[in-house]
Order: structure tokens, then C-alpha cells, then sequence
């Protein structure tokens, strides 16, 4: 026995560096606080974009001890260095994930307390604070109390709980799934597409929608393409709309898809996860008329209310339907099942295993308010129509005025193929990096995407990508 507790203790010893006595504690703390000051005092200043790669091995695990000093070192070096930077106001690519400064420490926090947000039983507060941020998201979007929600790792997650439930509700199974019909826009995002093959629905017929001149579903030509498939002895059963289309950023008519929906009891699902939090605004609340309309919504809290990446929701209006695909018990979990509890998280959602996101969006609602965030919206709306007014200014033109902070634009170029040109700007866009752009095709033009959402976009930045695009043509031109 002796031997045994002397094991034990020399284990001890070894492990026990696992939690850092008070000093170093606050050591790495100060480290980790004046690497994160020079990164916020810097970003505004740096590229927004960095061809290159890693060196190799340079972040391979070895076993050894490194100090954490020479730990962000490497990070700086081989990881922060290079490709799109999210957390730069420059990223004006895609719709980049936000990063405000208090969601991280509500990441902070809930990494060092641990709680287990899954079930009401393990973390009581925990899961209160995940179904309240849930139940704020239902008030701002007008569903009923009786919805249940979750808070997924994004947009992907989100969208494939919402699709399972209008499976099952509908019970798309066995033969019916090759006679079933789902309608969507051709812009929808592809994780739409990826959920559908993922819940077995790959066989299922796959309307894409005639949209009108701003890139948005067309609700005369649904009703006629429903009412030809019901004659044609098909099975309609989900529509799919989006507010804020991937590509253009455009808003289905939602009232309008939604009132054809019910007239056919069709399942109507809305994917807002760009756009959905502009219905804050003042100025766009009128675009999201009818988004209460949807049997399930997703939203993305790390696009439109500026939080990190790994932070999406979904709502769902028919709780059956959402249980019959998530909810399980086991023997060893029988001590966690209540029916008087509140939603289980973990009932709602593939995942069991929860980490404990809703913090890092709770926390800066209590810490902020609600009115810097839809300030923010609000700048983004102005910036988008300001970089487009100024490039109409250097000669470009630019796509139909945008529902949201999404555009378009391209050079007119009389001096060679008017897309070869337009490639040729965008490579030397990314080959400066001072600000991100993106590209796409619509209708076979190649055309350079704004997509402006990051909180630290500001004037300057729009200016500093009006210079740099200027720039660039005028390279092209000589």
C-alpha cells in the first residue's frame, strides 16, 4: 500500500501542473492581455488579407514544454499572419464572424468554469442562460413562446436541425422521398444542399426558383410550380427561403412565400442567418415583414450581432417534430429527466456533448445593451451605400441597389475582356491585402462582392478600399 500511495503522489506531483498556481496564473494572464492590447492597437493598421503558409512542422505537436511567451510567438508568426483575417474592419470578403471583445470574455469564463449547458440537471443556471438568449431571439423575430430553439456552432448545424424537424414532421421517408418536392432560390447557401444529402433526403426533387431582377424568389412563378406539381402527383412539402441571400445579399419576399406556404401547408423555412438581425434596424425592419410567418428560422449571432465564429441559432416552431429526432434517454442519464425542466439543449440538437456558447452572446447583451449593435447594422447599411457611390464616382458599375450590406461591381473595361479585366483587378486586389474582397458570377459576369458586416469596418476602411481598388485599375489601364 505504500508503494501504491508513493505512485500516486509522484503522479500527483507530475500532473498537478496542470493548474498553474496564483503566480503564473497571473503571469500567462498579462502575457496573453499584452499580446491581445498589441492586437487590437494593430489590426486596423494591417493587411486584411496575407498569401502564405505555415512553416512546415512549424506547429507540429512534439510532446515538449514550450513557454507560453514563445507559444504566441509561433501563433503570431505561423498562424495570424497569414490568409483573410476576420477580426480586421479590411475583411469585406465574405460575411466575416465578428469577435467583439466581450464575447471573448464570456468564452473566458465558461471555458474556466466549465459548465455543461446540455441539460438542465447538470447546470441549471447554465441552460437558463442558454434559453433566455433563445427566448430574446423568439421576441425579436415575433414567435411564439411555444417555439423551441438552439444555440448551434453556426449556420450549417442550425439549418440541418431545422430541415430534420420539417422531415419528420412531414415524414419524408422510404418511397415518398422520391415524390416529395423542396422549392428553393438558386443562391440559396449550399449548406442547405449538404443537409439535405446529410438527412437522407439526396433522392428528394429539388425545385430552384425564377427570381426576379434582385436576385429574390419569384411568388407568382411558386405558386404556378406548386400548383404543377400537385397536379402532376407530386408531393410538395418545404419551401425554402433566405433573408440575405450568400451571393447578393437579396431578401425574398418572406410575407409573400410565407402566405403561399400556409395555403398549401407546406413547410416554410427561412435561412436568416446573414440577414436576419437587420430587422433591429430602422431602416431594413421592413424587408423582414413575414420572417414570423416561418415553421423554422436560423440566424447567425457571430455574423449579424458581431460574435465570434461557432455561434448560430435556430428556431423551430413545432417542438414534436425537433424531439422526435434529438431526444433520448439512456440508463446512466435517468437522474437528469424531469418533465417539469426546462428544454434541454441536448434535446433539441446533434450535439450531447454542449459547450456552453451562450455566454459569449448573453454576456455583452447585459454588458452593452441592445443600441450600439444595431448602430453598428445601421453604419453597415450607410458604408455599403457609400462605397458604392463612390466607385460609380471611379467609373465602375455596380449590381441593383442591394436589400442589405452585399453588392457587387465590376470595371466596364473597353481596353480587353470586360471579365478578364475584372479577374485581373481581383488579383491585384489580394495581391495588395490591405482590404479583402471576394469575387462571383452572376449570369455568367464575373464581378467583384463587397460584403460589409464587420463591426470594425469604419469610414476609413471603405476609403482605404476605394484608394486601393482605384489603384489597381488604374495598373490595368496603362
Amino acid at each position: 500500500m505504500k508503494d501504491l500511495i508513493h505512485q500516486i503522489q509522484e503522479f500527483e506531483t507530475i500532473s498537478n501542473q496542470l493548474e498553474p498556481l496564483p503566480a503564473e496564473r497571473n503571469e500567462y494572464i498579462e502575457q496573453l492581455k499584452q499580446y491581445t492590447d498589441q492586437f487590437i492597437h494593430t489590426i486596423h493598421d494591417r493587411n486584411a488579407y496575407q498569401s502564405g503558409n505555415p512553416e512546415n512542422n512549424s506547429l507540429a505537436i512534439q510532446g515538449k514544454k514550450k513557454t507560453l511567451e514563445d507559444i504566441l510567438q509561433l501563433y503570431a508568426k505561423e498562424v495570424e499572419a497569414y490568409g483573410i483575417k476576420p477580426a480586421s474592419g479590411g475583411h469585406i470578403g465574405y460575411i466575416p464572424g465578428g469577435g467583439i471583445f466581450a464575447s471573448a470574455l464570456g468564452d473566458f469564463l465558461a471555458d474556466i468554469t466549465n459548465e455543461y449547458s446540455g441539460m438542465y440537471y447538470a447546470s441549471p443556471g447554465a441552460v437558463t442562460i442558454e434559453n433566455e438568449v433563445i427566448n430574446w431571439i423568439k421576441k425579436v423575430f415575433g414567435f411564439p413562446e411555444s417555439t423551441v430553439g438552439n444555440l448551434t456552432s453556426g449556420g450549417s448545424i442550425a439549418n440541418l436541425i431545422a430541415l430534420t424537424a420539417a422531415r419528420d414532421h412531414h415524414q419524408i421517408k422510404g418511397e415518398k422521398i422520391k415524390k416529395s418536392v423542396i422549392y428553393l432560390s438558386a443562391q440559396v447557401h449550399h449548406c442547405i444542399h449538404k443537409a439535405i444529402r446529410i438527412i437522407g433526403l439526396e433522392d428528394i426533387l429539388i425545385r430552384q426558383l425564377t427570381l426576379d431582377t434582385h436576385n429574390r424568389i419569384d411568388p407568382v412563378k411558386l405558386e404556378e410550380q406548386i400548383q404543377k406539381d400537385i397536379t402532376d402527383g407530386l408531393y410538395p412539402f418545404c419551401v425554402i427561403a433566405s433573408a440575405g441571400t450568400t451571393d447578393t445579399g437579396a431578401v425574398d419576399p418572406l410575407k409573400s412565400i410565407g402566405e403561399i406556404s400556409k395555403s398549401h401547408s407546406l413547410w416554410y423555412h427561412i435561412d436568416a442567418a446573414y440577414g436576419g438581425f437587420f430587422i433591429l434596424t430602422e431602416s431594413k425592419k421592413h424587408l423582414l415583414e413575414g420572417i414570423e410567418l416561418a415553421d423554422s428560422l436560423v440566424i447567425d449571432p457571430h455574423k449579424g450581432l458581431f460574435l465570434p465564429y461557432g455561434t448560430g441559432a435556430v428556431l423551430v416552431k413545432h417542438k414534436e417534430a425537433v424531439y422526435h429526432s434529438h431526444h433520448y434517454t439512456a440508463n446512466y442519464m435517468q437522474d437528469a429527466i424531469d418533465e417539469d425542466m426546462p428544454v434541454n439543449p441536448a434535446d433539441v440538437s446533434p450535439e450531447l456533448t454542449k459547450h456552453f456558447r451562450g455566454l459569449r452572446m448573453w454576456l455583452p447583451l447585459q454588458l452593452h445593451g441592445i443600441e450600439p449593435f444595431i448602430a453598428c447594422l445601421e453604419e453597415k447599411l450607410l458604408l455599403t451605400s457609400y462605397f458604392r457611390n463612390k466607385l460609380v464616382e471611379l467609373g465602375f458599375k455596380v449590381g441593383p441597389e442591394p436589400d442589405l450590406s452585399v453588392s457587387y461591381f465590376w470595371y466596364p473595361s473597353t481596353t480587353m475582356d470586360e471579365n478578364l479585366f475584372n479577374k485581373r483587378l481581383m488579383d491585384l486586389i489580394h495581391e495588395n491585402g490591405r482590404v479583402f474582397l471576394s469575387s462571383t458570377n452572376i449570369e455568367g459576369k464575373f464581378v467583384i462582392r463587397m460584403a460589409i458586416l464587420s463591426f470594425r469596418t469604419k469610414l476609413k476602411t471603405i476609403d482605404k478600399a476605394i484608394e486601393m481598388i482605384g489603384d489597381a485599375k488604374n495598373r490595368l489601364e496603362k
